[in-house]
């Protein structure tokens, strides 16, 4: 049996320690190559805030990681690629506007917010090119066309989101008798008949309130140049 001195254990140690080092080295490295920042999923608001305070580079990470589908959603409403570019561009020149002036508050929810600009640009094209019909008060469906939307794509499902969202709190916003008919109508499916039923008024009075719940509405819309449809 040998006597090793401690001094002489630690070498030995450390030379197989050394070995074993160099089998698996190789193994490590070839699982670890490849992995780089440009692959960590950093979060939107992440490189929102860095873009903000000064990388640049965050923006680009940005683009590429949305454009397909910023892309496919504009060209899906277009179907015209040259037009659709156009719109995707000026759809990055308002973010970065809006981003250089601190003016942006949607932290967290940096698709849904890019993906509604995109939609009011692929708006104002068809107003400007005169393909879309302005709205009347009259037609009490127009303003919800939006919830009429069955295209399954998760960019039209942002926008319905986002859509039914400002209609609840403009609907929050109408006096009580008009807001009561309103509901009964579009949410609930009601006739004017049932609705005059429900509430105890004729079926004119029910009309009326109805008409003037759109009214009310048109007239925030169009202040405040909301987009709601699809």
């Amino acid at each position: 049996m040998l006597n090793l001195t401690n001094k002489q254990l630690q070498k030995i140690l450390a030379y197989y320690i050394e070995l074993l080092f160099r089998e698996i080295a190789p193994i490590l490295f070839k699982k670890l190559k490849g992995i780089t920042m440009a692959n960590v999923q950093l979060p939107d608001s992440l490189l929102v805030r860095n873009y903000v305070e000064g990388d640049e580079n965050a923006l680009t990470i940005l683009i590429n990681r949305h454009q397909s589908k910023i892309f496919g959603f504009i060209y899906s409403k277009i179907a015209d690629r040259d037009i659709s570019n156009d719109i995707f561009q000026d759809t990055f020149i308002k973010v970065i506007r809006t981003l250089k002036s601190n003016s942006y508050n949607e932290e967290g929810k940096f698709l849904p917010w890019v993906m509604r600009i995109a939609h009011n640009l692929i708006i104002d094209h068809y107003r400007k090119n005169k393909k879309m019909p302005m709205f009347r008060e009259t037609e009490e469906f127009s303003i919800f066309s939006i919830m009429s939307d069955d295209s399954p794509t998760i960019e039209n499902k942002i926008i319905r989101d986002q859509v039914e969202t400002d209609l609840k709190k403009l609907i929050e916003e109408l006096p009580a008798d008009q807001k009561e008919v309103l509901v009964m109508r579009m949410y609930q499916d009601m006739s004017f008949k049932e609705i005059s039923e429900a509430t105890g008024v004729s079926i004119n009075t029910a009309l009326g309130r109805m008409r003037y719940a759109l009214m009310n509405m048109r007239k925030v819309i169009d202040k405040h140049q909301i987009i709601l449809t699809n």
